[in-house]
């Protein structure tokens, strides 16, 4: 039986080695502290470079994730790709593994028709046993998926088959809208970083995907609107929405360069390494003021717990 996904289920980085080979000790290490600070599990996504891993590399990832999490969590597995039959593959792949769910963002390289996104979901959802997360990740790559798929969807196989991330712009209001088309039986999370975190659980998500880089922060901010602490739950989020704002200016690969900066700072990662080629690299001041941020957070953790 599947393990339910709800609560703060972040997105694993990839650690890469000096051979730019997956580093399985620091891989290990980031899901063991994942769990330390409170997750109700984790998977892969944008932010673990799936779309830089080769086909050996992503079965690899899954494998691993599987075999590290030991049954703590719920797991799940990035498995969008360029046709139908290359993401049930790897859904297939990800179902044998172990995985709890699959997360499949539409194919990127063409816009596509609502019955063809249809057909890609339900080729996925017909080909599994395990739920299916149709993530819209158009906020930073890949076009917006229409509500109308996300409500067929939902009528064909249910609120426990298939799950929702949506992060197409406006993130706030496209969240009540599919909330309010399903009359809120849809399973909602948000993957905004945190910076939309607070507006995103007013409207009833049922969990949120962030990056691993400030699980600290987000685990003690769900925490604190779980238990209707606004003041601790504003004084979290005002660091971390600080951090994301940085991260957003540079898309994909500013988040992806900031995130493996405090992985190293944190000491879970040995390097910052990214999977060539990228668009942009923090720069020293940028750096210095994550460092600021950091700092601040990490003192709002110590006065609210």
């Amino acid at each position: 039986m599947p393990c339910p996904l709800h609560g703060v289920l972040p997105i694993v980085h990839t650690p890469f080695d000096s051979d730019d080979r997956i580093d399985s000790v620091a891989l290990k290490s980031e899901i063991d502290w994942i769990y330390a600070v409170g997750a109700d599990g984790f998977g892969t996504g944008m932010v673990s470079e799936i779309l830089r891993l080769t086909y050996e590399e992503r079965q690899s990832l899954t494998e691993q994730i599987v075999e590290f999490s030991n049954g703590r969590g719920a797991v799940f597995a990035a498995v969008g790709a360029e046709s139908g039959k290359q993401a049930l593959a790897y859904a297939q792949f990800a179902e044998k593994a172990g995985c709890d769910a699959v997360m499949a963002a539409p194919p990127l390289s063409s816009r596509l028709s609502a019955d063809s996104l249809l057909d890609y979901y339900r080729t996925l959802a017909d080909g599994i046993g395990i739920p299916v997360i149709v993530q819209d990740a158009s906020s930073y790559v890949g076009s917006a998926i229409p509500l109308e798929v996300y409500v067929k969807l939902l009528d064909w196989f249910g609120e426990d088959k298939i799950l929702f991330k949506p992060e197409a712009s406006p993130i706030g209001p496209n969240l009540s809208a599919l909330r309010d088309a399903t009359a809120g039986k849809a399973k909602i999370y948000e993957g905004s970083g945190g910076f939309l975190l607070i507006d995103s659980y007013r409207r009833g998500i049922t969990g949120t995907m962030p990056g691993v880089d400030l699980l600290d922060g987000i685990v003690a901010l769900w925490k604190a609107l779980k238990r209707g602490d606004e003041a601790a739950a504003y004084a979290i989020y005002y660091p971390i929405c600080a951090i994301v704002v940085l991260q957003l200016q540079a898309g994909l690969d500013g988040f992806l360069a900031i995130e493996k900066y405090l992985m190293v700072k944190r000491g879970l990662f040995k390097s910052e390494k990214r999977r060539q080629p990228f668009s942009w690299s923090l720069d020293a001041e940028t750096a210095q003021e994550i460092d600021r941020l950091f700092d601040q957070l990490q003192l709002q953790l110590k006065q609210n717990s």
